[in-house]
């Protein structure tokens, strides 16, 4: 048997495969998992309106939106029916349908990360080339980044589930799939995009620990990644080498610290942060009712809206807000590990932990245990395309969801 007539035999296999999993799923396909859509749908509920309480004062005093206080909620809105749309559609189709083009859709991804890096074509805003779309028309413009995110979900759930016993191996296993990620974290750090690139490489590496890579390798990703944050955090290496990002090392370490035009120019964002956190006490200063949104704080609607809902609600109403985001993660994990089949388990895994990565780093900036990376907070933070695509991702856990009663695959 000649190598081609090898693969065309393989691909007939694999397609008679995907029929009988269709025929299977489209006769065992039961309701969608409520627990899981009802939190996601708490969240977003909420989310649009602190998003819609934190942008109306820099809404109202920005000529590009023509001063219109509800520019922001009403665009958000818009691409959260959308979301909610595609969530539906996406939760009725069988999640097995993207195993066919799982390869394309991270081509696609690639080809988007690449685009981006390319003069003139990515579109350049506070000193990141993160964009594409239509230059000066913010609703034309999208993260490819966001895209990647879930390219490298699809595409890891379908090649870590096609390999089993082979994830063990270091060719077919290991270095494929680790050289996919370092290569998706290169592009998106070279915009730069530091959140985005530690999403990708968590997402990934979370989906490779879970689809049964050596434990050897577990262990020396582990001691490389604690090894590299001791010397990013407590050294001088990003000021004497890198060069690149140093100043919020140095704001981390001591935000109220240096010259009052240190504490005035890098540090302002994070002291601001903390005094807004600070601000809400135990109960909050009301809803609607933020004093350091208006003008004070810095991205107040988009990556740190969550220290205006310290400030509004208080402490016991970010913590609730935190509870919720936290039955959301540990029913997706759940879903994930009920999953009829490694393919739809690998899919929950991917999608579950980037909603639990975006999250605690989000909050975890917002409060300076970490340093700033700019990252957002899911079905808070303003972005549709990222909201849409966070819906989206619901859509396929509900899917795989779907399957839950159904007899477990072999």
């Amino acid at each position: 048997m000649t190598r081609e007539e090898y693969r065309r035999l393989k691909r007939m296999k694999e397609k008679e495969q995907r029929r009988r999993e269709r025929e299977a799923w489209e006769a065992a396909r039961g309701p969608m998992d409520l627990p899981f859509l009802m939190l996601a749908m708490m969240l977003l509920g909420i989310g649009l309106i602190m998003l819609l309480s934190a942008s109306f004062p820099s809404a109202q005093a920005d000529p590009d939106v023509g001063y219109d206080a509800l520019y922001y909620f009403k665009r958000q809105a818009g691409f959260a029916g959308l979301g909610v749309f595609a969530m539906l559609w996406m939760s009725k189709i069988n999640y097995h349908r993207f195993e066919g083009p799982a390869k394309w859709i991270l081509r696609i991804s690639f080809v988007l990360l690449v685009l981006v890096l390319i003069p003139g074509v990515g579109i350049t805003r506070n000193h990141a080339t993160r964009w594409l779309g239509i230059p000066g028309v913010q609703a034309g413009q999208f993260q490819p980044s966001e895209v990647a995110k879930l390219g490298i979900i699809i595409y890891f759930a379908q090649s870590i589930s096609s390999k089993r016993e082979k994830m063990k191996t270091w060719r077919e296993g290991f270095l494929p799939h680790i050289v996919i990620l370092l290569a998706a974290v290169l592009l998106i750090g070279k915009e730069p995009h530091l959140s985005g690139a530690i999403l990708i490489f968590g997402i990934g590496a979370a989906m490779m620990v879970v689809g049964g890579i050596h434990w050897g390798w577990i262990a020396a990703g582990l001691a490389s990644v604690g090894t590299a944050g001791y010397v990013v955090l407590f050294t001088d290496f990003m000021e004497k080498v890198v060069k690149y990002n140093a100043s919020r090392i140095t704001v981390w370490r001591d935000p109220f610290g240096g010259t009052p035009e240190f504490q005035r120019d890098q540090a302002w964002q994070t002291i601001q942060s903390l005094i807004t956190v600070g601000s809400g006490g135990l109960l909050g200063v009301g809803l609607g009712k933020s004093r350091q949104k208006f003008m004070f704080l810095p991205e107040e609607h988009n990556d740190f809206i969550f220290a205006v809902v310290f400030e509004e609600l208080g402490l016991v109403g970010a913590t609730l807000i935190m509870a919720l985001f936290a039955m959301l993660i540990i029913r997706g994990f759940w879903l994930a590990i009920h999953a009829r089949d490694r393919f739809g388990s690998l899919l929950v895994v991917g999608v579950t932990t980037q909603i639990a990565l975006q999250t605690f780093l989000n909050i975890a900036v917002v409060t300076n245990l970490i340093p700033n990376t700019g990252i957002s907070l899911p079905f808070f933070s303003y972005g549709g395309t990222a909201l849409a695509i966070q819906l989206v991702e619901v859509g396929i856990v509900l899917s795989v969801s779907r399957q839950i009663k159904a007899p477990k695959a072999g």
